[in-house]
């Protein structure tokens, strides 16, 4: 029988959905709606799935193992946004305030941005008060996760019908943290910025000192698959290998077309100048690549109270890729 897979379509993915390879593969409207199908539906044999989802599951004694396939990675400094009326003009301004969160507390763009303002200014989360709900859309916090979190740390609901996008608008939180953009700073609220509003330059700068490009999501495999079907993982690991390399190539092919496929201006400027500054392969799968960028969001996730101890490497990637 083919593998179902279930994952986003990213360029780093899109090669999987062309129906020529050994797997059937989903994806979904959104990404909470995979993990939810991945974990609680038994949809998918192989599946997309946060991190620290991977980490909570591993707690919980959920059968699921972690490949280093990472198809999603997003620098965090921009994921906080303020409310203008708020008096936040800088990270140290957050002390005392009531912060939103989506979904969970401690979602994987809020690890890393809460890992990222402890270490570089000193952020105690412990310090704010915080809200879980919905963005753009009234939501209860994700079903298909456990919800640890700190004693000392005061989390609570988002009220009925409301959402942290209005909220954040209306200045009833100060602050959210956020994987996605919300609704008012699409629409250009003047009542909403981000933390850091020259982002790009902030996060270019942490790059090129700590070497580190976040990672969201890998990939989870059923355990029961490893262990009926020997090199599995390895054929998954070169399987979504493929297709991010071609992703990849594509974008160096389009170099001499000025990336005409897509419709954004000067892309290619900006692929010329991250050129000069990530190595040829950018977007590294496996291990030993992306070992200090892991080691510091295992550091994170349990500093932040999410895991009861900290995990290393080798206890949450299949034994068998460890090599990679």
């Amino acid at each position: 029988m083919p593998l179902r897979i279930g994952c986003y379509r990213y360029d780093t993915t899109q090669a999987l959905f062309d129906g020529t390879g050994p797997a059937t593969v989903e994806t979904a409207a959104t990404l909470p709606e995979i993990f939810d199908r991945l974990v609680r539906g038994d949809a998918f044999d192989v599946g997309e799935l946060g991190l620290t989802f991977h980490l909570r599951l591993l707690e919980a004694g959920l059968p699921f193992v972690a490949l280093p396939i990472f198809p999603n990675r997003v620098f965090r400094h921009s994921c906080v946004f303020v409310n203008t009326r708020s008096g936040i003009t800088g990270p140290a301004d957050l002390v005392g305030r009531t912060i939103g969160e989506f979904g969970t507390y401690g979602q994987d763009s809020g690890v890393w941005a809460k890992g990222i303002l402890s270490d570089e200014y000193g952020f105690e989360p412990s310090r704010n008060r915080w809200l879980i709900g919905g963005l753009d859309h009234p939501a209860a916090p994700f079903g298909f996760t456990p919800h640890p979190h700190p004693a000392d740390v005061e989390v609570s609901e988002v009220p009925d019908g409301k959402t942290l996008g209005d909220l954040l608008d209306t200045g009833e939180i100060d602050a959210l943290f956020s994987a996605n953009v919300p609704r008012c700073v699409l629409d250009g609220s003047p009542n909403v910025a981000r933390l850091f509003p020259d982002y790009e330059t902030v996060e270019r700068d942490w790059h090129r000192r700590t070497g580190i490009f976040p990672i969201m999501h890998t990939i989870v495999v059923r355990r029961r698959l490893l262990r009926d079907r020997p090199g599995l993982a390895r054929e998954l690991y070169d399987l979504f290998g493929a297709a991010k390399d071609a992703a990849a190539e594509r974008y160096r092919r389009h170099r001499r077309l000025y990336q005409v496929q897509t419709m954004v201006p000067w892309t290619n400027a900006l692929v010329e100048r991250n050129a000069g500054e990530f190595p040829e392969d950018w977007w590294p799968y496996g291990v030993s690549a992306n070992r200090t960028t892991l080691d510091t969001y295992l550091r994170y996730h349990h500093e932040q109270g999410l895991s009861t101890r900290r995990w290393s490497i080798e206890e949450v990637f299949a034994p068998e890729l460890l090599d990679t």
